[in-house]
């Protein structure tokens, strides 16, 4: 074989040699940050001698056999040595196959990111967090060194170049400097999209507010109704209308056009007025008000609850609250990608820490805000391809406008969190897990226990959800008192979710087993093609009592509606 440092190809030693020097470095760093840890944890993070060197020399030879083919010539029509992984677009134009420069170029880079992750991956640590926490930064250093994201290593940016003779720069500089203004990249056109106009459009009034939430009941689209009534509580940590996009895919109007009443709490993004909201107050102004509230309009002492992410570890935990009051108070509880037991927390668990959490306490926890942007970016980060480096490659270097879709401007629409919630939250759930201990958290003056709240219960998971595991989701049923259902969607956290019944795509699995380890269930689950949400409409309507004429009034005498759905609260912006 011609060794590299004797080919005319420029910079080969370099690529040859970037992943063993870049996982040394990397390495040195981490046992420096290691430094400040506790006893015992340094040394964790010096990978095993004799499985890096196995390592080193599968990648050296891998890196040779790509050398060779390389250097037989065009390699145009021919299979990859190192194929881009599955759903991988960034070097899916024919501009990355045309030179064999930047075919080895991207193909070099994949293998090195590839021996990098197995680096991070095999490094033999007993803190599962702190691992995780090592392949996180991998990953982030492995994505922002593409070649894609650097003009002089993006073929695609010289193309566009030559081909709008110098527009493409033009362009994209002007969309950076418009990005630096408005304080985060573009992801869609924001001028496509306006709540209430083309978003979250299901005719409703506001009928209830405090100074965190408003409470919104939909007008009926059927003639007779189920008696029972449902409340959604969306998370707090983004606006409700994910759940009621457009009208092909709402899900607010499709449980409407089965003939539910549907009402749903739309949190107020807060200010400094709200700055010192702690989680006691999302619990009582949040849903057991919302609760309180349906009760009195509908007259149904025990309505349906659904609730999505961190809503639902709300709702349900407000549901612990009024069940140790001695209270009965719903029929049924639905949750969508929600945790209840958070010792996998996910790619955001590895993040959370006690240094961390104390920062929070220290600056927020007794009254502050986390700005909108900066818990965007913490969720952009996690997926960094498809949400940071995919729009600064297309806005800046091709000069190109993103397309309209509506996910992505809710996902662009970002919303403060008050610092005494989040510091709570992060300390209590995520740091120490005890919502799963029975009476370890007291809450509105009640020590809670998730083993009392045993009402029927429905569970939703997604099976590539980054960020509630779906195998974390399910622990929820060794927790709640009651019967459950345990249902789990294809696609992720909002995909998987959001998977409207028009359409009826991809597919979800079900099982009746009641086992305690999600896998033994996932053994004897049955995969159903389409969406899940017409399962859960079988599950819940059997439960939602007789049907009945519907009311052409929303609220009544004591609550009456205050202005048009969706309401102020969700189109307030995070300052």
């Amino acid at each position: 074989m011609t060794d590299a440092k004797d080919s005319a190809f420029p910079g080969a030693q370099e690529m040859l040699n970037m992943g063993e020097q870049f996982t040394r470095q990397f390495f040195e760093f981490m046992g420096k940050q290691a430094a400040s840890l506790p006893k015992g944890v340094p040394q964790a993070f010096v990978p095993d001698a004799d499985a890096m060197s196995a390592l080193q020399q599968e990648f050296a030879q891998r890196h040779a056999q790509l050398w060779s083919h390389m250097l037989k010539g065009d390699s145009r029509g021919t299979e990859p040595v190192v194929p881009a992984p599955a759903g991988d677009r960034r070097f899916s134009s024919d501009a990355w196959a045309d030179s064999p420069v930047y075919d080895y170029l991207r193909q070099a880079y994949l293998l090195n990111a590839e021996y990098l992750s197995r680096a991070a991956s095999d490094v033999p640590m007993e803190d599962g967090r702190m691992k995780a926490r090592l392949q996180f930064l991998t990953r982030q250093f492995v994505d922002a060194m593409s070649p894609s994201n650097f003009a002089a290593t993006n073929p695609e940016f010289i193309q566009a170049a030559l081909e709008t003779k110098g527009q493409s720069i033009t362009d994209g500089i002007q969309n950076l400097l418009k990005d630096l203004e408005k304080g985060r990249i573009s992801m869609t056109d924001d001028e496509a999209f306006e709540v209430g106009r083309n978003l979250a459009t299901t005719p409703g009034a506001v009928i209830y507010e405090n100074e965190l939430m408003q409470l919104v009941q939909y007008a009926p689209l059927t003639d007779k109704v189920h008696q029972t009534p449902l409340l959604i509580v969306p998370p707090c940590i983004n606006k409700f209308y994910i759940m009621d996009l457009q009208a092909h895919n709402s899900l607010v109007r499709f449980i409407v056009e089965q003939g539910f009443t549907v009402f749903l709490v739309s949190w107020k993004n807060p200010k400094e007025t709200e700055a010192g909201a702690s989680w006691d107050e999302y619990l009582d102004k949040g849903p057991l008000t919302a609760l309180d509230i349906v009760r009195r309009v509908t007259r149904v002492k025990q309505p349906h609850v659904l609730g999505f992410c961190v809503g639902g570890t709300l709702l349900t935990s407000a549901l612990a609250v009024a069940r140790a009051r001695g209270e009965t108070p719903v029929a049924s509880l639905s949750l969508m990608t929600t945790l209840l037991d958070f010792s996998d927390a996910g790619e955001i668990g590895c993040l959370v820490d006690e240094a961390m959490v104390a920062a929070r306490e220290a600056t927020i926890g007794k009254g502050g805000l986390l700005p909108g942007q900066e818990l965007a970016n913490v969720f952009s980060a996690l997926r960094a391809n498809d949400l940071v480096w995919q729009y600064v490659v297309g806005n800046y270097l091709k000069g190109g406008k993103p397309a309209a879709f509506d996910l992505l401007y809710w996902n662009s629409d970002s919303t403060n969190l008050p610092g005494p919630f989040l510091a709570w939250y992060l300390r209590n759930m995520y740091l120490e897990n005890n919502l799963r201990v029975p009476g370890r958290l007291r809450m509105l003056g009640q020590k809670v226990d998730l083993g009392k709240v045993d009402m029927p219960a429905y569970l939703m998971a997604a099976r590539e959800d980054h960020i509630v595991p779906w195998h974390s989701a399910y622990l929820a049923r060794n927790l709640l008192g009651g019967e459950t259902r345990f249902v789990l969607g294809a696609s992720g956290h909002i995909a998987g979710a959001i998977n409207p019944a028009s359409k009826n795509r991809r597919s979800y699995w079900v099982s009746d087993a009641e086992c305690a380890a999600a896998e033994d269930w996932l053994e004897t689950a049955e995969e159903r093609p389409g969406s899940w949400w017409l399962d859960w409409m079988e599950w819940l309507k059997p439960r939602a009592g007789k049907m009945v004429a519907a009311r052409g009034r929303l609220g009544s005498k004591d609550f009456e509606a205050i202005e048009p759905a969706p309401g102020r609260y969700v189109k307030e912006r995070a300052s």
